[in-house]
């Protein structure tokens, strides 16, 4: 099975038991209604912003160790070049 197919099938279990719960067919053992009709609107919000979250600090760290990876720099540097060379001789100024 693809990865794909896993986080689809694993998001589709998760999110059919959300509604479940949210359209109160199914109740929460152990805890009482009223604190799931107060609580369980809220995570897919709380879902979406830790999911952000991770996105940024992901990026952020990669920005940090980019030059950690020095063959990954220098292959960046030199695409950069010969994109530049290529501008160049189109007769783009690119300095």
């Amino acid at each position: 099975m693809a990865r794909a197919h896993r986080v689809a099938l694993i998001s589709t279990f998760f999110t059919s038991l959300w509604a479940l719960v949210f359209f109160k067919v199914v109740l929460v053992p152990g805890l009482d209604e009223a604190a799931v009709s107060q609580i369980w609107p809220l995570i897919p919000w709380w879902l979406l912003v830790t999911f952000g979250s991770y996105s940024l600090w992901s990026l952020g760290w990669g920005l940090f160790t980019f030059r950690d990876c020095p063959e990954a720099y220098e292959e960046l540097m030199h695409e950069i070049s010969q994109a530049k060379d290529d501008l160049r001789t189109r007769g783009i100024t690119v300095d």
